[in-house]
C-alpha cells in the first residue's frame, strides 16, 4: 500500500491546503488574543527564526536523500543492462542449441525489464514480477543444464554472467523500494505546520494572501522531493535508456 508521498501532485494539494489553513488560523488567533508586549514579540521572532532554519535544513537533507536514491536507480539500470548484454555475449560459450535458447529468453527478459521501469499499473507489475521470476528460473536452468552436461571453465563464465543478471534485477528492485522513510516525512510536515502557524500568528494585519507565500514555497519543495523520490507516479522518472538501446540492438524493442 503506497502512502501519500508516493503521489507528488496529491501531496502538493494536501500540503498547501494544510499549511494555508494553519497560517490563517495563526493569524486569526493573533487578532483575537491580547496584544503581546515587545519582549514576547522578540522571543516569538527567535522561535520563528529557529523553526524556519530547522525546516530548511530538513528539506535540504530530504532532497539530498531523494537525489541519492534517484542516482542509485539510474546506476542500477545501467548495471542491469550491462549484465544482460555481457551474458548475451557469453552465451556463445554454450552449445549452439542452448545458446540460442538463452538469447531468446534474454531478449524477452530485456523487454520485460524495460516495462518494469515504464509501467505504472500495480496489477500489471505483479504479473510482470511473476513472469520475471519464471524467466529467471528458465535462464538459470538453461545455463546450469549445459554446464552440467559438459562442465568447462569457459562455460562457468556463462553461469557467473547469469548470476549477475539475476542479482542486478534484485538490486534494482531494492532501489525502487528504498524511499525516504515515512517518519522523516512526518517530522518534516510537523515542522512545516509549526512554521506556518508561527508566521500567521506573527503576521499582524498583513493581507491573507501574503500568508499563502510560505505554504506555496514549502509545498513546491515537498512536491520536488516527492517527485524525485517517487519512481512510479512522479513526473521525474528513471528512463531505461540503456536497456532500450540493448533491446534495439537485439531487434526486440520495448515490447
Amino acid at each position: 500500500m503506497e502512502n501519500l508521498t508516493h503521489y507528488p501532485l496529491l501531496l502538493f494539494v494536501v500540503s498547501f491546503t494544510a499549511m494555508s489553513v494553519v497560517a490563517i488560523a495563526g493569524s486569526w488567533l493573533r487578532r483575537h488574543s491580547p496584544t503581546a508586549d515587545e519582549e514576547q514579540k522578540e522571543h516569538l521572532g527567535v522561535i520563528l527564526a529557529a523553526t524556519l532554519t530547522l525546516l530548511g535544513l530538513i528539506i535540504g537533507f530530504s532532497f539530498s536523500m531523494a537525489a541519492n536514491r534517484y542516482d542509485q536507480r539510474k546506476i542500477f539500470e545501467e548495471a542491469e543492462a550491462n549484465a544482460i548484454g555481457t551474458e548475451i555475449l557469453r552465451a556463445d560459450f554454450l552449445p549452439a542449441a542452448d545458446a540460442a535458447n538463452v538469447r531468446e529468453l534474454l531478449a524477452e527478459y530485456t523487454g520485460l525489464r524495460i516495462q518494469f521501469y515504464l509501467n505504472k499499473d500495480d496489477d500489471q507489475r505483479k504479473q510482470m514480477a511473476e513472469r520475471t521470476a519464471q524467466l529467471q528460473a528458465a535462464l538459470w536452468s538453461a545455463v546450469r543444464k549445459s554446464s552440467a552436461a559438459q562442465p568447462t571453465p569457459v562455460e562457468a563464465l556463462a553461469i557467473a554472467g547469469m548470476n549477475d543478471v539475476i542479482n542486478s534485477q534484485g538490486y534494482t528492485q531494492a532501489a525502487f523500494w528504498n524511499r525516504i522513510p515515512t517518519a522523516a516525512w512526518f517530522f518534516m510536515a510537523i515542522i512545516a505546520l509549526c512554521s506556518n502557524a508561527l508566521i500567521g500568528y506573527r503576521s499582524g494585519k498583513i493581507g491573507p494572501w501574503l500568508l499563502l507565500v510560505l505554504p506555496l514555497i514549502v509545498s513546491f519543495a515537498f512536491v520536488l522531493i516527492a517527485d524525485i523520490d517517487a519512481p512510479r507516479h512522479g513526473l521525474i522518472e528513471v528512463r531505461p535508456q540503456n536497456l532500450e538501446v540493448l533491446a534495439n540492438s537485439l531487434g526486440t524493442g520495448a515490447r
